[in-house]
């Protein structure tokens, strides 16, 4: 610590030289007063702790500083130099201080001075000690070479790296010594390095004559020279990294793993991502293989897991650094029993990794059982193995299997604990594409069972239609369609779309389904029915708002199964062949499609409706005439936006397709599908096309009548002349009692104008229609009373009948089947 220097004697003196002593430590707080004193700082200065403490530290200066010399200390974290002390004796003596600011866990922030008691001069020793320091380093391989870049000196590790002492390399080059491409590159660097002064590194990993395994290495080369600036040579020193290396690779398979594994959501594309990144990074050689009891996709139960006996697995995937797998004996796809004690039955039922060699018992007497497995061991040099169990979210899945035989070197714990990682992640996305797709398949057999399996029969329009689901990812979703016969001839189209992809999207679609179905049944007018349907979606949205909050204070929303948010748009038209009318609504829907019979292609500009469940917005209709011939598509959103092109090109796309020539609706169908989704769709796709047709005049007979009891007859007469001039005359005797009870009813009951319509399609309907809207009502009549039974005779002469309100009344109608 003092200039002068201490004697060997007197630092003896002092104590062991790994003693407290021969180092003055002192603890000075933040305004200036010394706080801790050790027997090191008694011996330099003098000063008893007991002396000291609670002393300002500036009275152990021999001389004060001027204010100009003093840096900021409260901003250092450091501060080292020279100064001048005062011994308690009274003579002065220089030290070399070292200063740390700190904050001590158990204390506020102070100083922590140190000096070195036996002084700063040089030893007599240091030049051997740092010569045999060097030379023994064992970590650090250190070489020198002449200007000629030939081998001089190599310290301990230098020579223990290259396998030779340096009477076996000195006067010789690397690339003499080491007969790798490394060398090349070593010496092209150790030039430059001479040449220019300039230290050089590189990184290399190779294998040393003699050694069994590789090595990674970082290298510096630097230029030699002596104190007159003569260039002597050139020194290279390596630092042994291996392990370094390892871990970086491990994390770098980590990395890539985390964005390779689980690309999709199937089951084995998910495990070949997880062999394709083990190798060769991790092994020669990977299986992955599922439990065969997972193949009707239930949860494997840890009872029957345990149970005792062989395991059948099923081959899912397998890698290996050869092409083609050959080391492989169990193919993609095919079972294999694995024996009670073998290494995948072990992880299997302990849940645990194991690191086996192939010459341990478990190996072996695994494979002296299948002597295809034996010679494979033996053909390729299977020395190293790893079994890891595949579980996620506490069922287990499957086993990974990882093997070595080209690498030289064994598995180790650390490559383990990796295999575990990667293990790891692949289960949770075998897991998930597992759930996806047993969660999907039950969405598709539901969407199935509630969409149109055929269309039913009517003469209004010639109907194709066409349903794509969409790709894997996005899942089944809630688009529907259907086509439902209606009262006078008519019929009524729609296309909808739920919001969300999945079983909740699929069930909501058939309610909205059934509930259209419902509501078209009792004639409700387009604007009507979306607003009795906008309530439901309504209410369908604050049941799952509630099922949902249950769920979360059930401890059941970490699942993952929410019912998410309810909506869905919606297109509803009614056409009536013998007015050639179409009427039409739509709740947030994309515009339907009509072609004309000349071939013009137009949207049809229905009125903007909000989609259903906002609720409180009314509904718009639309009413036009559409001749007969003409082409009215209806299509969910899925058809027409693209990530390709926006909606108004997909729209235009539309337009051009349909207006184009096709041999028949049916053909039409699939050239609109295959000129707008030349793929998978991302989303479902519904598309109904219908091609109007018109009653003929002749097919529909009317009449006014009077509202005088006496017309009664009239209708009636009239009737049997139409039925009689259509050939129905095996229909007269019940169509006269059905017009005559209707006509009656309508007299009595309601207010003029009344009409009487008969209409010969696919059945023969009879309606008449008043200007009264009030519905009437099929009662039981008792025995003596002389009315009531008009209608129930009418529902026992029909195949149905009902009532539909229009905008002046209503109309009571009745079908009946003729041949």
């Amino acid at each position: 610590m003092e200039r002068r220097a201490v004697d060997d004697q007197e630092a003896r003196s002092v104590g062991d030289v790994a003693g407290e002593t021969l180092t003055a430590r002192a603890n000075v707080d933040e305004h200036g007063t010394v706080t801790g004193w050790s027997d090191g700082a008694e011996h330099l200065l003098g000063y008893a702790s007991a002396q000291i403490l609670g002393r300002p530290a500036a009275s152990l200066l021999a001389e004060q500083p001027t204010t100009s010399d003093l840096p900021a200390f409260s901003e250092l974290p450091r501060w080292h130099g020279t100064l001048a002390l005062r011994h308690r004796d009274g003579h002065h003596l220089e030290s070399r201080i070292l200063a740390h600011h700190r904050t001590p866990d158990d204390g506020p922030r102070d100083w922590l001075l140190v000096s070195a008691v036996t002084g700063a001069q040089p030893h007599r020793d240091d030049e051997a000690l740092v010569k045999r320091g060097l030379l023994d380093s064992p970590c650090c391989a250190t070489s020198v070479y002449d200007t000629d870049l030939r081998f001089r000196r190599s310290n301990r590790s230098g020579q223990d790296a290259l396998g030779l002492s340096d009477d076996d390399m000195r006067g010789l080059r690397l690339s003499d010594v080491l007969a790798e491409p490394v060398a090349e590159e070593v010496e092209r660097r150790m030039r430059r390095a001479l040449e220019t002064g300039e230290t050089q590194y590189m990184e290399n990993h190779a294998r040393a004559p003699g050694e069994t395994r590789e090595h990674a290495w970082s290298v510096h080369f630097y230029r030699l020279e002596d104190p007159d600036g003569r260039v002597l040579g050139v020194a290279s020193t390596g630092h042994d990294m291996t392990e370094q290396y390892w871990a970086r690779k491990r994390l770098q398979l980590i990395a890539e793993a985390s964005t390779r594994i689980g690309s999709t959501l199937d089951v084995t594309r998910t495990a070949q991502e997880l062999a394709d990144v083990a190798v060769p990074g991790l092994a020669d050689f990977i299986s992955v293989d599922l439990l065969a009891s997972l193949d009707g996709l239930p949860e494997q139960t840890p009872e029957a897991l345990m149970a005792g006996g062989r395991l059948a697995l099923r081959r899912i995937a397998h890698q290996s650094v050869y092409a083609g797998s050959p080391e492989a004996v169990v193919a993609p796809g095919e079972v294999d029993e694995y024996p009670e004690g073998s290494p995948p039955a072990v992880s299997l039922r302990s849940g645990r990794a194991v690191l086996y060699q192939v010459t341990e018992p478990a190996v072996a007497d695994w494979v002296a059982e299948d002597p295809l497995r034996s010679s494979r061991i033996r053909e390729f040099g299977f020395h190293s193995v790893m079994t890891v169990p595949l579980t996620a979210r506490g069922a287990t899945l499957g086993v990974v299997v990882f093997a070595r035989h080209r690498h030289p070197d064994p598995f180790q714990e650390d490559d383990l604990v990796l295999a575990e990682e990667l293990a790891a992640r692949a289960a949770v996305c075998i897991d998930n594409a597992r759930r996806y797709t047993r969660e999907r398949s039950t969405a598709v057999t539901l969407q199935r069972s509630l969409l149109p399996q055929r269309l039913p029969e009517q003469t209004a329009v010639d109907v194709a239609f066409r349903y794509l689901p969409a790709g894997a990812r996005a899942g089944v979703g809630g688009d529907w369609f259907d086509v439902i016969p209606l009262s006078g001839a008519r019929v009524a189209l729609i296309v909808g779309d739920v919001v969300g992809h999945g079983i909740h999207a699929a069930a909501t679609m058939g309610r909205l389904r059934t509930a259209v179905r419902t509501l078209a049944d009792i004639d409700l007018s387009p604007d009507e029915l979306l607003t009795h349907l906008d309530d439901l979606v309504g209410r369908l949205a604050l049941e799952a708002e509630g099922a949902e909050r249950t769920a979360g204070n059930a401890g059941n929303a970490g699942e993952g199964e929410t019912t998410g948010d309810v909506g869905a748009t919606c297109l509803y038209a009614v056409y009536d062949p013998v007015s050639r009318r179409c009427t039409l609504a739509r709740a947030g829907h994309p515009l339907p499609v009509v072609v004309s019979p000349d071939g013009t292609a137009e949207l049809l500009a229905v009125p903007a409706g909000p989609p259903l469940g906002l609720g409180g917005l009314p509904f718009e209709v639309m009413e036009t005439e559409l001749p007969e011939g003409s082409l009215l598509t209806l299509y969910t959103d899925g058809l027409i936006e693209s990530r390709d092109y926006d909606i108004d090109d997909g729209v235009s796309r539309l337009r051009r397709v349909l207006a184009g020539p096709a041999a028949s609706l049916d053909v039409l169908c699939d050239t609109v599908l295959a000129t707008l989704l030349p793929g998978r769709p991302a989303d479902d796709v519904a598309l109904l096309i219908a091609r109007t047709r018109a009653l003929k005049a002749d097919r529909v007979a009317t009449w006014e009548v009077a509202p005088d009891p006496a017309t009664v007859a009239d209708a009636r007469k009239n009737a049997v002349d139409q039925l009689a001039a259509w050939g129905l005359t095996d229909a007269a005797f019940a169509t006269e009692l059905i017009v005559s009870e209707l006509v009656t009813n309508a007299i009595r009951h309601a207010e003029p104008p009344i009409q009487l319509r008969l209409i010969h399609d696919r059945s023969l309907i009879c309606e008449v229609s008043d200007a009264s809207s009030t519905a009437p009502h099929m009662r039981r009549a008792r025995t003596y009373d002389e009315g009531g039974r008009g209608l129930l005779l009418v529902a026992q002469l029909t195949q149905r009948w009902g009532t539909r309100h229009t905008a002046k009344g209503k109309t009571i109608w009745a079908e009946q089947s003729v041949e």
